[in-house]
C-alpha cells in the first residue's frame, strides 16, 4: 500500500486499513487510501493532520480507493467545522511508483480555507 512518489519522496502513512503502517513525516503528510480504507479513520487522520500542519496530501487510485478518499473528505470537514475549521479539497493527477512501475493516481490537496 505504502508507495514512493515519482517527484518526490516525502514519507508516506497508510490510514484507515488494518494493520496500516505509521513512518516519520519529513514534509507534507501524504494519507494513501485503499478500497478497504475506512472513511471515518481515514477522516479523523485529515483531521488531525489539518489541526498540526493546515495541509494535507490524500492519494488513491482507483474508484473505489478514491471514493473512499472523497468520503473522508466529507467526513473530515464536518469534525473540523465543531471547531471552527473549514477546510477546501484540491483535486490533481499524480504519477506514483508502485513496484517500480508507474501508475496514475488522484491527488486531494486538502488545506484550510
Amino acid at each position: 500500500m505504502a508507495s514512493n512518489l515519482s517527484h518526490s519522496t516525502p514519507v508516506t502513512r497508510a490510514v484507515g486499513a488494518p494493520g496500516a503502517d505509521v513512518v516519520e513525516r519529513q514534509s507534507a503528510e501524504v494519507l494513501k487510501v485503499s478500497t478497504r480504507s475506512r472513511p471515518s479513520a481515514v477522516a479523523g487522520a485529515i483531521a488531525g493532520v489539518i489541526r498540526d500542519s493546515g495541509v494535507a496530501e490524500v492519494q488513491s487510485i482507483g474508484a473505489g480507493a478514491t471514493n473512499q478518499a472523497i468520503k473522508a473528505v466529507a467526513i473530515a470537514r464536518s469534525y473540523l467545522s465543531e471547531e471552527g475549521i473549514d477546510i477546501v479539497c484540491t483535486p490533481s493527477f499524480i504519477d506514483v511508483a508502485i513496484d517500480d512501475e508507474e501508475r496514475t493516481a488522484i491527488r486531494l490537496l486538502v488545506e484550510r480555507r
